[in-house]
């Protein structure tokens, strides 16, 4: 069982779908990535080709004659290894193209019979692991059968083995592997970054006189205060007297409740007197409390300092984590505080309120998103939002863009001409449609080429809109969709989201300041602002 040679349709599928997984993705990988994803993709295909070999063998009695298996055996070898040599030198080729497409060193480190050899040992040793769990399996069926019919049998034993494989999974892999990586997200959370010292301004969290302490912030939360834009910068940058930045961060350290976490952020906010800056901004975190320090610091530059951040954070682990296990922890804390901040807000006579605006990166829009029910809810609640890179889970995102105008592309969609919510990955892409934006405004920054933007389960099985017609920049055209491999591929590229330059994969730079100026721009603010600041945020 464990020594027979694989079966025709699992080599058949496996080898089509290692070399499928050449081709490009999303981003540039290494040849070690790419060895493993090789293995990877290739158990994969071989597992569905097993299965479909299986179900045909059950449905057609026929089988071919020795001499004609031997024939396909051979024609499958040869023309397997051929495409396999193609394919590998191939990509070479479509690594250099991509890289070049983002601006990168096409002098890369590409070793295809080592990538070869990496796939071929792991995905050996995929293989006998699986026929060691179908060994045991048989060898339970078969003990079943002095006891009960065989098809009593056959059923309780398939049974058995994928409850103790689904078992083994979820409570010893992923579980364990889960436990692990939140133990060592707790550990780190209790860090501080290099260079980071408790501040002394008492308008930000952590401060002396500040209702959350310093040690309970959490490592990013202490960055976060830490790191707010100083006058003597702020003064440079605008040849104006400038005041000092109100940040407040509630770490999950403090308390346990997303709703006391808010109550606290906005008795903070009081404290401050954050409700008398120009400006308020509400700002969604990644899984471990990460804030974008581009996004905060571009806006206290525009407004001279003259503004108000609140932020607080809801897990420990890191986003991709996070977002498999914390989601509904971060939806539920973006609504309980951008409607605890709200509700205080409100309370205010409308000429005295301060403009309110939301931003999230990555997990953190998917956070602020879920304090609304959909756009209509988002323009009518607040004065204006910028989303960076948002997963595609979001579902004020996917609402806009499954209801985008025809014609399109779904990487730069058209919604509603414009009115509210527009899509950019360059600064003029805010400037489309030509037609009247009133606020409050809604702004995406997304790359055509951010897997955070793009992996979704649906890539398993079916074409992505953003691989069918014109490609968005920075996309490979050699790219192409193949089922369940693209998934992979794409999953693979969220691990290099932050590794290619701003404009590309998952990082912006300084486009947020363009995003800025269109949703919140403080009065007398120009162009030419625009261009001194993204200059600033560049070399930041």
């Amino acid at each position: 069982m464990v020594r027979r040679r694989p079966g025709f349709g699992g080599t058949l599928l496996a080898t089509l779908f290692a070399c499928a997984s050449l081709t490009p993705s999303l981003l540039p990988r290494t040849w070690l990535y790419q060895g493993v994803m090789c293995a990877v993709t290739g158990i994969l295909g071989y597992a569905v080709g097993a299965v479909l070999g299986a179900f045909g063998r059950a449905v057609v009695s026929y089988r071919l004659p020795e001499r004609g298996r031997r024939i396909a055996w051979q024609v499958l070898i040869g023309g397997g290894g051929a495409l396999a040599a193609v394919a590998l030198w191939y990509s070479v080729d479509w690594q250099r193209d991509l890289r070049a497409l983002m601006g990168m060193d096409t002098r890369i480190t590409w070793f295809p019979p080592v990538i070869f050899a990496i796939a071929v040992a792991l995905f050996t040793l995929f293989l006998l692991i699986s026929r060691l769990v179908r060994l045991g399996g048989r060898a339970l069926i078969d003990w079943l059968g002095r006891f009960v019919p065989a098809y009593v049998g056959h059923i309780v034993g398939v049974l058995v083995i994928s409850l103790v494989v689904v078992v083994f999974a979820d409570d010893v892999v992923f579980s364990a592997f889960a436990a692990r990586v939140s133990e060592v997200s707790s550990v780190t959370n209790a860090g501080t970054h290099p260079g980071v010292r408790k501040p002394t301004s008492g308008l930000v969290s952590g401060a002396p006189g500040s209702l959350v302490t310093w040690e309970s912030l959490g490592k990013e939360g202490r960055r976060f205060t830490a790191t707010a834009t100083t006058r003597a910068r702020l003064t440079a940058f605008s040849g104006r007297p400038a005041a000092d930045p109100i940040r407040v961060y509630v770490g999950l350290d403090t308390t346990r409740s997303p709703q006391a976490q808010a109550a606290l952020a906005v008795r903070e906010l009081e404290r401050t007197g954050a409700f008398t800056r120009p400006v308020l901004a509400v700002l969604g975190t990644t899984g471990t409390g990460w804030v974008d320090q581009h996004v905060a610091d571009a806006l206290e530059y525009m407004y001279n300092g003259r503004t108000a951040m609140v932020a607080l954070q809801y897990s420990y682990l890191p986003s991709w984590a996070s977002f498999l296990l914390d989601r509904d922890k971060a939806a539920a804390a973006g609504r309980a505080l951008f409607e605890a901040v709200r509700a205080r807000w409100a309370r205010m006579p409308p000429g005295d309120r301060p403009r309110l605006v939301l931003s999230g990166e990555s997990l953190g829009s998917y956070q602020m998103e879920g304090a609304f029910l959909d756009l209509e809810d988002l323009a009518a609640r607040a004065d204006g939002a910028m989303f960076i890179g948002p997963p595609n889970a979001n579902h004020i995102w996917r609402s806009v863009t499954n209801g985008r105008e025809p014609g399109s592309p779904v990487w730069r969609p058209v919604y509603q001409a414009g009115k509210t919510v527009r899509f950019a990955q360059r600064p003029d892409d805010l400037d489309r449609p030509a037609e009247p934006w009133p606020h409050p405004r809604v702004v995406y920054l997304q790359n055509a080429s951010d897997p955070v933007v793009w992996w979704s389960p649906e890539l398993i099985y079916r074409r992505p809109a953003w691989l069918v017609g014109a490609r968005g920049p920075g996309v490979n055209p050699e790219m192409n969709w193949f089922p369940l491999v693209t998934f992979w591929q794409v999953l693979v590229d969220l691990t290099a989201g932050l590794s290619v330059p701003p404009g590309h994969g998952h990082r912006y730079g300084p486009n947020v300041v363009d995003g800025w100026a269109a949703v919140a721009p403080p009065p007398g603010w120009s162009a030419a602002d625009t261009d001194r600041l993204r200059a600033l945020i560049s070399s930041s």
